[in-house]
């Protein structure tokens, strides 16, 4: 049986980070954003997508590839997607500057509803405002990998392996 060409993980990180970005426009022009299940589905996306990927990439390969090189498709896969994630978010609150507020008069709400006393507060905003960037970007970073670990490690689990023979010819 003839392999077909496999999609590159640099189209399928391309893909699923538009499908990322398109879900944020959704969720920011519908306002959407305090929405408990909005979260969750943006995870739902992304290990279903990758999932998905990983499995047609293993198909696309007659299902002869190992559990670690579907993982490492994946996690390739995750690295694009990643990219353009973060680079997405530093142009979202670049652009809509008033985002950045938003999510600060949140964060107060939220401590006000703990009963954080108030210099407490104004503290932990002043924190936040001063290390704001490093927040977006690690925490985005930190968020997306691990969710892009697990997605990979359950498509490379779901899809089929058929080991090769060492008889087979391979081309070269």
């Amino acid at each position: 049986m003839e392999e077909k060409k496999p999609m590159s993980h640099l189209t399928a990180g391309l893909l699923i980070g538009a499908l990322l970005v398109i879900y944020s426009m959704v969720i920011k022009f519908l306002n959407l954003k305090d929405s408990a299940g909005t979260g969750l589905l943006q995870v739902a996306i992304i290990i279903g997508a990758l999932a998905f990927f990983v499995n047609q990439y293993g198909k696309s390969k007659n299902f002869t590839e190992t559990f670690g090189n579907l993982f490492a498709y994946g996690f390739k896969t995750t690295a694009v997607f990643t990219i353009i994630s973060i680079a997405f978010s530093i142009i979202f609150f670049l652009v809509f500057p008033d985002m950045k507020e938003q999510s600060l008069e949140l964060a107060r709400q939220q401590m006000e509803e703990k009963n954080m006393p108030d210099d407490q507060i104004e503290k932990a905003i002043e924190i936040t405002k001063k290390f704001f960037w490093v927040g977006v970007i690690g925490g985005s970073m930190l968020f997306l990998i691990i969710i892009g670990a697990i997605g990979s490690l359950i498509g490379a689990g779901i899809t089929k392996k058929q080991p090769r023979s060492p008889f087979d010819q391979q081309s070269i």
